[in-house]
């Protein structure tokens, strides 16, 4: 899928309902990074900029990162509705797929990037991990499983990556990262329908030494 197709479809995406997310930050982030001195973070596929948003309130500045356009118009709306100081949040419309580190940052966030197309997932969070500034982190949040609400056609072939395999496929330097962390954390959601139910997250945290 090109560039101007993969735009397109996640613009679509988004277009279907008037907002697709919560508007509340991931919970995974929010426990993880509470404990962390701000700086510079990236968020990858901030989508409608929830996080991008709660990072920024909390003393970091950020930028989030997405293919669609519609979603990062709904960031910015959120920012200003949430009094973000200009400046504080640099927003950016690329496809991941192409994107290349330009900056080093003390926090890049990776939360349930998308896989709806073509997604050289390993490629891209590799690219992530160089981003990291010495003595930063990336962070990791990932699903373990389909919600039960998922149709049948959802899950094809795709298999939900183990902490260890996650590691692993970034590639890194043994002598030059530490992980802090590793693990599956649930969390408590409500479907579509308003079914309730509980989630396994992926959660990995590294610091690059």
């Amino acid at each position: 899928m090109s560039e101007q197709d993969a735009a397109g479809f996640w613009d679509a995406w988004y277009a279907e309902r008037d907002q697709i997310w919560s508007g509340e930050p991931n919970h995974a982030l929010v426990a993880v990074v509470a404990g962390l001195h701000p700086g510079r973070a990236l968020d990858l596929g901030c989508g409608e900029g929830a996080d991008s948003v709660w990072l920024a309130e909390q003393g970091w500045l950020v930028t989030g990162l997405d293919i669609a356009a519609t979603a990062v118009a709904r960031a910015i709306t959120l920012a200003a509705s949430r009094e973000i100081p200009d400046g504080r949040i640099t927003w950016i419309v690329e496809d991941l797929r192409a994107w290349q580190p330009s900056d080093a940052y003390e926090l890049v966030s990776a939360c349930f990037l998308p896989s709806r197309v073509d997604f050289p997932r390993a490629t891209i969070l590799q690219r992530a991990a160089s981003a990291v500034a010495p003595g930063g982190h990336l962070l990791l949040v990932g699903h373990v499983e389909f919600p039960p609400w998922a149709e049948l056609h959802d899950h094809g072939d795709h298999r939900f990556l183990t902490t260890a395999e996650e590691i692993a496929a970034l590639e890194l330097g043994g002598d030059k990262w530490d992980t802090v962390l590793a693990e599956v954390r649930p969390r408590q959601v409500t479907g579509p329908q308003g079914e309730r139910a509980t989630l396994d997250d992926m959660v990995v945290l590294i610091r690059r030494l």
